[in-house]
């Protein structure tokens, strides 16, 4: 059984190593830090019957004056054996949920290599990205 809940400060070492074993961009933990700091209602882990976090989506909202709100995907990882089970569509689900609620948002943007075909998919055909 997965279980999504929202990001604490303890889960960010967790949520850096997903990142670590599994992408090709890495990022240092100061920028988990920053952008937790800042919207700590938008990001996401997945954790399984043992408690262990097996995947996250870190997220920030932009706003800027005279501006609607804009919500940024900054990275989203699911451990590679708990793949294709729907748990990137669920996180994803819930950031975006958690944006619309906490700050109106009505666009979300993200960066994906071409070359990661999965990721590419994900976004496009599962969540309707363009």
């Amino acid at each position: 059984m997965i279980t999504i809940r929202k990001a604490m400060a303890s889960d960010l070492m967790a949520m850096q190593h997903c990142n670590l074993s599994n992408l090709a961009e890495n990022y240092q933990l100061s920028l988990y830090l920053y952008f937790y700091s800042g919207w700590p209602d938008v990001s996401f882990v997945a954790e399984n019957a043992q408690g262990q976090v097996v995947g996250y989506v870190l997220s920030y909202v932009k706003k800027e004056e005279g501006k609607d709100s804009v919500g940024y995907i900054c990275s989203l990882s699911v451990i590679r054996s708990y793949r294709r089970l729907g748990i990137a569509q669920r996180l994803m689900g819930q950031a975006h949920a958690a944006m619309v609620e906490g700050y109106d948002v009505e666009l979300s943007t993200l960066n994906v290599r071409v070359s990661n075909s999965a990721a590419f998919n994900l976004y496009k055909n599962t969540l309707a990205y363009e």
